[in-house]
């Protein structure tokens, strides 16, 4: 029987009751959910218990180390998660579990473990089950649906399902059946783990209207940020005629900080395509591609994290962020 070992970090699965203890935590699994002892021996440590909204790069640091320490030691990991960071925390351990030949399953709840119609029991054993499988990626597990950590995004507050991978179906889908998708990814470098990131990193959410001296304004601030990433419209525009955002993106690129530019809709960045996207490209905005948010956010952190000098490594920093890493650009 395969190894599990299983992180919890808080969220809406293991509410109400008394507050968790490590000791115990492990019982309570398996009392509430007796098919887990079927599927592997099950391990598990409580490594935080925080709602996913408190849950940063410091934390995805903690989770990496805990991986990193007991990676011999297990097939598999699975990570108990709140849902409203949950695609955040898959897109950084993709980027910093570089070489990773194990599957890293995070999951949740909409409805704690002890309620009614949960859906605690299903989403648990069936990423305990995934663990154990041959899966060698960073996945969310969550409503029958195994898919790419870095391609996630929630999509729903209210619904079971309530994560999306737009643009790529899903690794895996459990049903009677589990039937394994053809493009999960392995592995080509040994593992490798580097778990740093640079969390001064500003996501923009273009709106008509927009005044780009807002943007001038942070970029005045005793401690600008060290990378903007841009949401802007369609395939990557932003206004141009009237309050065009080019000259503050340019400032921004010549002070040194990283501008990742992604679109608002499902589909890929093409800065060549209109002139008000060009115009990005022509102060030294870099495309994103087809990256959602929560995959751009901790890939521009771990690219300045990695690359920290602005203008002597800016040739290499570029290039990782247009490089396909973990399959986020697929």
């Amino acid at each position: 029987m395969k190894r599990v070992l299983l992180l919890h970090t808080g969220g809406t699965l293991g509410m109400t009751g008394p507050p968790l203890l490590p000791d115990a935590y492990s019982g309570v699994l398996t009392e509430a959910v007796p098919e887990l002892e079927k599927i592997a021996q099950l391990d598990t440590r409580i490594v935080l218990n925080l709602d996913s909204s408190d849950l940063g790069p410091t934390h995805w640091t903690l989770l990496c180390d805990e991986i990193t320490t007991h990676y011999d030691d297990y097939d598999g990991f699975v990570i108990v998660h709140g849902t409203d960071t949950m695609a955040y925390t898959a897109g950084a351990l993709a980027f910093a579990l570089v070489g990773l030949d194990k599957p890293v399953i995070l999951t949740g709840a909409q409805r704690p473990l002890a309620s009614l119609r949960t859906d605690a029991r299903r989403n648990l054993v069936d990423a305990v089950e995934m663990a154990t499988r041959d899966v060698p990626e960073v996945a969310i597990c969550f409503d029958g649906l195994l898919l790419r950590g870095c391609c996630s995004t929630k999509s729903n507050a209210r619904d079971y399902r309530a994560f999306d991978s737009p643009g790529i179906p899903a690794l895996a889908k459990l049903g009677v059946d589990i039937d394994l998708g053809e493009h999960i990814r392995r592995p080509r470098v040994p593992f490798a783990p580097d778990a740093r990131f640079e969390e001064q990193v500003l996501a923009i959410n273009m709106t008509p209207g927009f005044q780009p001296q807002m943007l001038e304004m942070l970029l005045g601030m005793p401690q600008p940020p060290h990378g903007v990433i841009i949401a802007g419209f369609g395939s990557g525009t932003v206004p141009r005629e009237k309050g065009s955002l080019a000259p503050a993106v340019k400032r921004a690129t010549e002070m040194g900080i990283e501008v990742l530019v992604i679109t608002q809709c499902y589909g890929t960045v093409d800065l060549d395509l209109y002139q008000n996207s060009r115009q990005l490209a022509e102060a030294g905005a870099i495309s994103g591609g087809r990256m959602t948010l929560e995959a751009a956010v901790p890939k521009l952190m771990h690219a300045l994290a990695l690359y920290p000098d602005p203008h002597a490594q800016r040739e290499e920093r570029c290039a990782y962020l247009q490089r396909n890493i973990a399959g986020e650009l697929d």
